[in-house]
């Protein structure tokens, strides 16, 4: 009776620690790439649970959590897609906290001749030539795009400039056209151009001329891993940090 029941002890305790390994599934804005894929790093090795990762622009995640998609965590490179999700009951509010900020900025290749470019429209279409493209996020959905808009339209370029932009699915896609030289600039978060040596910041956004740029982060409704809130704790904590501050972010203190 008694080996039978240190089995059983065995076997159950192989089951919990199997489940509490479980991979966590992370929903995470594209430009959130590097520092949460080494933070990711540093976290598996303390615990052994593995993250895996989908990364896209906020709408098209939190249009694929709305659609039932199996995500623990989601993090949003805007508000508005956040409150999407919390408006449906499909994050669980009490976990949400914005975690990161970032600064708007246009890129041009490292070839480009100027080092620095004037936030005008006649500078702008100067820099872009007779049929060159500015590179950025779906301006009614992606958040980058959006953030973008606004900030032109605040600077009062809008409508001089919208006709030459060139709209992508999410950042990284408008980093990459101007890093392969398709697109002569591109605007970006800070944190993307860090991202791809092939690009220069040649200009930033005040950033009164467009709405705070705010990373929230949270578990999902249906999550019940331990692991993603494990990870969560983890990225706000002082030694998750350094994965941010590197790649350009600015790590907005907790209370």
């Amino acid at each position: 009776m008694l080996r039978w029941m240190v089995r059983v002890g065995v076997v159950l305790a192989f089951v919990a620690q199997a489940y509490a390994l479980e991979p966590v599934t992370f929903f995470a804005a594209a430009s959130l790439r590097d520092a949460l894929e080494n933070a990711a790093k540093r976290f598996t090795t303390d615990t052994g649970v593995e993250v895996r990762f989908s990364f896209a622009a906020s709408s098209t995640l939190a249009r694929q959590i709305e659609q039932g998609a199996p995500a623990d965590l989601f993090a949003s490179a805007d508000l508005d897609w956040m409150d999407y999700l919390s408006q449906r009951n499909l994050i669980q509010t009490g976990t949400r906290v914005g975690l990161v900020g970032n600064r708007l900025v246009v890129i041009a290749t490292k070839e480009w001749p100027l080092t620095e470019l004037k936030l005008d429209a006649a500078s702008i279409k100067a820099a872009l030539g007779a049929d060159g493209r500015l590179a950025t996020g779906e301006v009614s959905s992606v958040p980058v795009g959006k953030y973008a808009k606004a900030a032109m339209e605040k600077l009062g370029i809008w409508s001089e400039i919208a006709p030459r932009l060139a709209m992508t699915e999410n950042v990284r896609a408008a980093l990459v056209l101007v890093a392969r030289g398709e697109a002569p600039l591109g605007i970006v978060y800070a944190s993307d151009a860090m991202a791809e040596p092939r690009v220069k910041v040649v200009a930033t956004f005040p950033p009164g001329s467009h709405p705070a740029i705010i990373y929230p982060f949270a578990l999902t409704s249906v999550s019940k891993s331990d692991g993603a809130v494990r990870f969560l704790d983890f990225l706000k904590s002082p030694v998750a940090r350094p994965f941010f501050v590197a790649q350009g972010f600015t790590f907005l203190e907790q209370n």
